[in-house]
């Protein structure tokens, strides 16, 4: 439909910063997935972190949250913290069901997250 995604490795701070927006189809989510693993290659050693910035994401089908989900469930691409920036309070809540996991924290607040992320 209209999904685009960004996602850049910051190696220096073993970071993977996501841009998601609009509405995914499977096909979206799997490409996400791949060029994910792709960026993340990019991170050395284990345990990175993950700024994701759904703020222009629409909310989802519950098959996508699920696909999302399962993607992030999985232990090649877990990250130690994870800082989702929402836009709305719907949008969180649909974020939340995507891990139960700790060290997963929701922002307003990009800078706010980065900084958390960081600490």
């Amino acid at each position: 439909m209209d999904a685009h995604y960004e996602i850049d490795a910051d190696p220096p701070r073993g970071m993977i910063r996501v841009r998601l927006a609009g509405f995914f189809e499977a096909e979206d989510v799997r490409s996400f997935a791949l060029r994910y693993r792709e960026e993340l290659a990019r991170v050395p050693g284990t345990g990175h972190l993950t700024l994701a910035d759904i703020r222009a994401m629409k909310i989802q089908a519950q098959d996508i949250v699920a696909a999302f989900s399962q993607f992030m469930a999985s232990p090649d691409i877990r990250s130690r913290k994870l800082a989702f920036v929402c836009a709305s309070n719907l949008a969180r809540l649909q974020a939340q069901r995507l891990t139960d996991r700790e060290e997963v924290r929701f922002f307003d607040d990009a800078g706010a997250a980065e900084a958390w992320l960081m600490q």
